[in-house]
């Protein structure tokens, strides 16, 4: 009972499974055993679910440890560890995993090493098990055979008997429970992992106006998956959406609660709504989800011909903006907001003027806060490393990274986001002055297809003119007969940005209108074959001549 007791105390420090098996492993060498040998079923190794019943010939059972008293190297060519291998059925193995009691075999003899000996190709391992006594027992929960230890003694030692045999099975009970929590905790982690790679977003180095690079990095806590996202939406008029949120927490939960949030910006940033009303919706949304959720959340929208990110912030750190002019970089100063889910308070959506070249870096708390110091340093390492010199956006992230890594003590996960702000180049972009007059219809189609010729787009200039003639036509329509004038922009080759005065206009197509204080009307495009009216290009696309 005393080395019971001992053993118990010795297993069961962590939660990893690679170190419950080596403490269980070295709690029995040498006092109970001189070599013992610990096989675990390869869905335990792998983390993941096996199916019901017991275990058979085809079974695979990883060697995961092999801890002995004999002299160093003896057993790692014969029997190394990471090997899998079935076991026959006429084996003392393959009987204890199937009955889940302990087998003992007082003395291994001649014929019992040979018939063990036959399933290891070309290895013979007879003079390392022959004449020594054995303990097979069976590492079990809730009835269920996860794995088993092998246990030898050396023969000039006094072999197992039956009151070995109740020792080695208690043994084996407590280091089960132990490896099955270890087991569980390492499956729920990788359901939780495997969800949030899911969720997070593959973006396409390079959008409309601007170069993007992302990094994500787990937590080294205990349920380390958490609830960080980025994320960057396509939207009308050649504008990008840059994304970073951090639900508050860990774990599976955390990470579902990220998927939700994250589904729910998209969706949002496709009816174009602004910054502030955003959060304001999607703080709406958290608290329908429940009151225990909350999270932080910077929703930023980049429009590279009126070089101007509007910004929005939900409790998050302020993000970074290097300017290429003079490579200094800035921590912008927003009005903090309070996190998504807290509800009632209002957002603001700020203005700020960019130049082409300019980077804008985004990224979780988990990246500048350590635990005993002010996040202030954080912040200012951030904008440090933000502006060093790098050959490209990758090499800018990692160099981000470093410095804020080596200053230790980071436990959370982080998500970094950082854009290239290179705006559209002004021979790439069209505008037209028009009045709400239907007549202006037709001069739009001819300005419209004037300028594809001249931006060597022929192939697209009758269709486009078409839909640039639909679009006025539906803009002068809803303007309720007000004669202010308005502009209409052209940029990238799939969507156009119509302006006006007015109070905001219904849908030009099926999407909803932009609800804004000057009344902007922006349409995306959309193929004829759907019964909306596509959308005439807003700019040569890169590479046209």
């Amino acid at each position: 009972m005393e080395f019971l007791n001992e053993v118990s105390g010795r297993i069961g420090t962590s939660l990893d499974l690679a170190q419950t098996i080596i403490e269980v492993s070295k709690a029995v060498v040498p006092k109970f055993t001189d070599v013992a040998g610990t096989y675990l079923r390869e869905q335990v190794v792998a983390g993941e679910g096996f199916p019901d019943g017991v275990p058979d010939t085809t079974t695979m059972w990883h060697r995961v440890a092999l801890e002995h008293t004999d002299e160093p190297g003896r057993w790692d060519d014969v029997v190394p560890v990471g090997e899998a291998m079935p076991f026959p059925a006429h084996t003392p193995f393959f009987q204890c995993m199937t009955s889940g009691d302990p087998v003992l075999v007082p003395r291994i003899s001649e014929q019992m090493g040979h018939m063990i000996a036959s399933q290891f190709e070309k290895r013979d391992i007879r003079p390392l098990i022959t004449g020594r006594s054995m303990l097979v027992v069976p590492l079990k929960a809730r009835n269920v055979v996860l794995g088993f230890m092998i246990l030898l003694r050396h023969p000039e030692r006094v072999e197992f008997n039956d009151m070995d045999r109740v020792t080695g099975a208690e043994l084996a009970a407590r280091a089960g429970l132990v490896l099955d929590n270890a087991r569980m905790y390492t499956y729920q982690e990788s359901v939780a992992e495997t969800l949030q790679d899911s969720m997070l977003p593959h973006i396409p180095p390079r959008m409309a106006g601007c170069d993007i690079a992302t990094r994500y990095l787990p937590g080294t806590l205990l349920g380390r998956v958490g609830g960080d996202w980025f994320d960057s939406v396509k939207l009308p008029g050649a504008r990008t959406a840059l994304v970073v949120g951090d639900v508050m927490g860990h774990g599976l939960n955390s990470a579902a609660m990220m998927g939700q949030l994250r589904t729910a910006v998209q969706t949002m940033a496709a009816m174009d709504l602004p910054p502030a009303q955003l959060l304001r919706n999607l703080d709406d949304l958290a608290q329908r989800l429940g009151d225990s959720y909350l999270a932080t959340c910077l929703y930023v929208v980049y429009d590279p011909i009126a070089g101007e990110l509007h910004l929005a912030n939900a409790g998050h750190i302020p993000p970074v903006i290097v300017h290429a002019g003079d490579g200094r970089s800035e921590l912008l100063d927003l009005p903090t907001g309070a996190p998504i889910g807290v509800g009632g308070v209002p957002f603001e959506t700020i203005r700020v003027r960019v130049e082409p070249g300019d980077r804008l870096v985004m990224c979780t708390d988990g990246l500048v806060e350590v635990r005993g110091e002010d996040i202030g340093v954080g912040l200012a390492t951030l904008s440090e490393s933000a502006a060093h010199p790098a050959a490209s956006m990758d090499d800018a992230c990692d160099t981000i990274i470093r410095s804020l890594n080596t200053r230790g003590g980071r436990k959370d996960d982080v998500a970094l986001l950082m854009a290239r702000l290179n705006g559209i180049e002004p021979d790439d972009v069209a505008e037209w002055r028009l009045t709400l007059d239907p007549a202006e219809a037709g001069r739009a189609r001819a300005a419209v297809g004037e300028q594809l010729h001249a931006w060597g787009l022929a192939r697209l200039a009758d269709t486009t003119a078409l839909l640039a003639g639909e679009l006025v036509t539906n803009a002068v329509r809803h303007s309720r007969g007000r004669g202010s004038p308005c502009a209409w922009c052209a940029a990238t080759p799939c969507c156009a940005r119509w302006t006006t005065t007015t109070p905001p206009c219904p849908p030009c197509s099926r999407r909803a209108p932009t609800p804004s204080s000057a009344g902007a009307c922006t349409s995306s495009a959309s193929s004829p074959a759907n019964g909306a009216p596509a959308v005439p290009p807003r700019a040569r696309p890169s590479g046209s001549n």
